[in-house]
C-alpha cells in the first residue's frame, strides 16, 4: 500500500490534486525499483489525452461560455417564469424548470450555479423570496447538471472506464427526471414550511411571446440530445454544433453577442479545459501504477468478505462515497475511486456498468454543496452574498431528495439501463 502512503503525504503536502496524483506515480516507480517504468512515464501522461471522447469536454465548456454571451440563459428563464410563474410559489419552480433547461446544455453543477445565480436570485429577491432561500434553490437545481445529459463528469468516467459516453447520457435521462421530480416536491415542501408568495397571472399572449423569444435557444439542447439519440451524431459532434448554434443564435437573433465576445470565450474555455485534461492525464499515470499494485483485486478481496450481495455493496459504496465527496471534488474523486471500484462492481458483483457509473457521478455531485470543500456551495454564497452554513441547512430537504433517488437507483437497475436497451 505504498502507493496510498505517498498520496496522503502529498496531499497532505497542499499539492494540487494533479500533481498528487502524477508525483505519486512517479515516486512508486523510483522506490519500487521498477525503474524501466520511467520510460513509459511520459508516454501514459500523454496517453491519457488519446481518446476522441474527450474532445467533447472542452466543446462543452465553450458551448456554456457562448451561451452565457449570447443571453441564452436568461431567455430559458423567462419561458419557465411564462409557464409557471402564476402558481404559488411558482419562481421557485420557475428556478428549478430553467435548471434543468440548463443542465440540458451545460453539464456543469458550478458553471450553471454561477448563471443561474446570476438570473434567478435576483429574480426571486425581488418577488418576495427570501435571498437565502433563493440562493440554496438556484444551488440546488445545479445537482441536476451532472445527471441530465450532456454531462461533463459522464464525459470524464466514459473516458476513464473505457465506455461509450453516448449511452451514458441516455443512461442519466431517466435519473435526471427522477431527481427533476424529487426536487419539485422537495421545493413544494419548503413553500409550505416558508408560504413562499403568489406572482401575478401570466396571460396567454406573455407565454406565447415567451416561448417563440426562447425558440432559438430551445433549439441548442433539443440539438444536442436529438442528434445523439437519433444517432446523427457522437456527442463530440452534437457538442461541435451546439457550440455552432451558440454563436449563431448570440450573433444574429438575440445580437447580444458581438464577435469580439468570441475569442474571450474561447480564452476562457481553454483555461478551465487545461485544468481538467491535465489531471485527466495524470489520472492514467496514476490508475497505470495502482495496477502493479494490484489495488483492485485487494479492495475486491476486502469487500468480498463484508458482503456477497450486490445490493448491498452498492448502499456502502453511497456512503464511502458520500465522505468521500465532503472532502474531494467531483472529477478527481471519480479518478480515484473508478479504476479502482468499477472492476469490483462488474467483475465480483455482476453489477451493471452504466447503473453503477451513474451512481457515483450523482453521489460525488452532492460533495459540490457540502462543506469542507463544497465548490457549489461556496460558489452560490459567493453569488448570492449569502453564509454557506445558512444554504447548506436549507438544502437539507434537496440532499434527503437524492439521497432517496440513490436509493432507487441501488434497488432497481433498469431505471438507468432501461431506456438505453429500449433504443438499443
Amino acid at each position: 500500500m505504498a502507493v496510498a502512503g505517498w498520496f496522503l503525504a502529498f496531499l497532505a503536502a497542499g499539492l494540487p490534486i494533479a500533481l498528487v496524483l502524477a508525483a505519486t506515480a512517479l515516486v512508486f516507480i523510483v522506490v519500487s525499483g521498477n525503474t524501466v517504468l520511467l520510460q513509459s512515464y511520459a508516454q501514459q501522461l500523454y496517453g491519457g489525452l488519446e481518446n476522441y471522447g474527450l474532445l467533447a469536454l472542452p466543446l462543452f465548456i465553450l458551448l456554456g461560455e457562448f451561451m452565457n454571451s449570447g443571453g441564452i440563459g436568461r431567455r430559458l428563464m423567462a419561458l419557465s417564469l411564462a409557464l409557471l410563474g402564476s402558481v404559488k410559489g411558482g419562481l421557485a419552480y420557475v428556478n428549478l424548470v430553467a435548471n434543468m433547461m440548463m443542465a440540458s446544455i451545460l453539464g456543469s453543477a458550478v458553471a450553471q450555479i454561477t448563471i443561474m445565480s446570476k438570473i434567478a436570485v435576483p429574480e426571486m429577491e425581488k418577488a418576495g423570496y427570501p435571498r437565502d432561500l433563493s440562493v440554496a434553490i438556484t444551488a440546488a437545481g445545479g445537482l441536476l447538471a451532472p445527471i441530465v445529459p450532456p454531462s461533463m463528469l459522464f464525459i470524464i468516467f466514459g473516458v476513464i472506464a473505457q465506455m461509450p459516453i453516448g449511452d451514458l447520457f441516455i443512461s442519466g435521462i431517466v435519473p435526471g427526471a427522477i431527481l427533476f421530480a424529487s426536487f419539485l416536491a422537495a421545493i413544494a415542501l419548503l413553500g409550505r414550511i416558508h408560504g413562499f408568495p403568489a406572482t401575478g397571472k401570466v396571460t396567454v399572449a406573455q407565454r406565447a411571446r415567451a416561448f417563440l423569444d426562447a425558440l432559438p435557444a430551445l433549439a441548442i439542447p433539443a440539438t444536442i440530445i436529438g442528434t445523439i439519440l437519433g444517432g446523427i451524431a457522437t456527442p463530440t459532434e452534437a457538442a461541435a454544433i451546439a457550440a455552432l448554434a451558440a454563436i449563431l443564435i448570440g450573433l444574429f437573433v438575440y445580437r447580444e453577442m458581438t464577435w469580439r465576445d468570441i475569442f474571450p470565450a474561447c480564452v476562457n474555455a481553454a483555461r478551465s479545459s487545461a485544468v481538467v485534461l491535465f489531471l485527466i492525464a495524470a489520472a492514467q499515470v496514476f490508475s497505470w501504477v495502482i495496477t502493479f499494485e494490484n489495488l483492485p483485486a485487494l479492495v475486491a478481496a476486502w469487500l468480498q468478505q463484508v458482503t456477497t450481495s450486490p445490493i448491498l455493496f452498492l448502499l456502502m459504496l453511497n456512503v464511502i462515497l458520500l465522505l468521500l465527496g465532503t472532502v474531494t471534488d467531483p472529477i478527481p474523486a471519480i479518478i480515484l475511486t473508478v479504476p479502482v471500484l468499477l472492476p469490483v462492481a462488474t467483475g465480483v458483483y455482476g453489477i451493471d456498468p452504466f447503473q453503477f457509473g451513474v451512481i457515483v457521478c450523482l453521489n460525488l455531485t452532492l460533495g459540490l454543496l457540502t462543506p469542507p470543500v463544497g465548490t457549489g456551495l461556496f460558489t452560490a454564497a459567493l453569488m448570492g452574498r449569502v453564509r454557506a452554513e445558512r444554504i447548506a441547512r436549507l438544502l437539507l430537504p434537496f440532499f434527503f431528495a437524492s439521497a432517496g433517488v440513490l436509493v432507487l437507483l441501488a434497488l432497481f437497475p433498469s431505471l438507468t439501463t432501461g431506456l438505453k436497451e429500449a433504443l438499443s
